[in-house]
């Protein structure tokens, strides 16, 4: 695209190869095409949602975006019990960034060489912060967040991109709040669990739900430590919950 005096102008269109939204029974909702990477914004204050994370990266598995968590505003005391709700990501391979975006934004810097980054995350998480760090002419707004409510207040109202030279770049987004994953069937749903891959088709029986079957591979991995059981269960309420909105349309 190249601007004149009347706005932009699209000069050519790129095929995409990647995209990566969100859905729910009704509609879907599109975020950024062609990023190679997401980072999840997560604070040690306000609290965050560790579900959401795990949709997000879920979202991104199926694309084939890598996945990058930044803890940010580690100043603050809530970091220590911050880092232990993300530990169960970070031992199946999700790396961790820690960074306080007020005070110093470097530790981020090398992940986004070479990438097209999307920051994506719950309000109040630092998003808009980290982008005036990195960016000072962006001029992002920036609002305190909640301490009754203890959640933020959306700020980022459009998605943005930000170049960092010819082959980087890194997209700010609006806030989210939820994030359902009603495109991904079953399949799709389970290889979107990166530690279920090993285990995937082994199952004693074919159409396995990976339920309460008997010789469900994912269930005995689970019952040996081989995954986290908690991620197991996470999968079963996602399963249902698709299931039931299908059953409702």
């Amino acid at each position: 695209m190249r601007r004149d005096a009347a706005g932009g102008v699209i000069e050519s269109v790129s095929p995409r190869r990647t995209l990566f939204y969100r859905s729910d029974a009704f509609r879907t909702k599109a975020i950024a095409a062609n990023v190679s990477q997401i980072a999840i914004v997560v604070a040690a204050r306000p609290s965050f949602s560790p579900e959401l994370v795990q949709r997000c990266i879920l979202a991104a598995e199926d694309q084939g975006i890598g996945s990058l968590i930044l803890l940010n505003k580690t100043d603050l005391p809530e970091t220590t019990q911050a880092r232990a709700r993300l530990d169960g990501l970070v031992r199946i391979g999700y790396p961790c960034v820690e960074l306080s975006a007020q005070c110093d934004p470097s530790p981020i810097r090398p992940w986004l060489a070479g990438h097209r980054t999307l920051l994506v995350g719950q309000s109040g998480m630092g998003k808009s912060t980290l982008v005036n760090a990195l960016f000072p002419e962006a001029q992002a707004d920036t609002a305190a967040y909640s301490e009754a409510l203890d959640s933020g207040r959306h700020t980022t109202t459009h998605t943005r991109l930000f170049r960092l030279g010819d082959n980087a770049g890194l997209i700010d987004s609006p806030g989210l709040q939820e994030f359902a994953l009603q495109h991904l069937d079953a399949d799709a749903l389970a290889h979107a669990f990166v530690e279920f891959r090993p285990y995937l088709g082994l199952c004693r029986f074919r159409d396995c739900r990976h339920e309460a079957e008997p010789g469900c591979r994912l269930t005995e991995a689970a019952e040996a430590g081989d995954i986290a059981p908690a991620r197991l269960t996470l999968f079963r309420q996602l399963r249902r919950a698709q299931h039931q909105a299908a059953q409702r349309l």
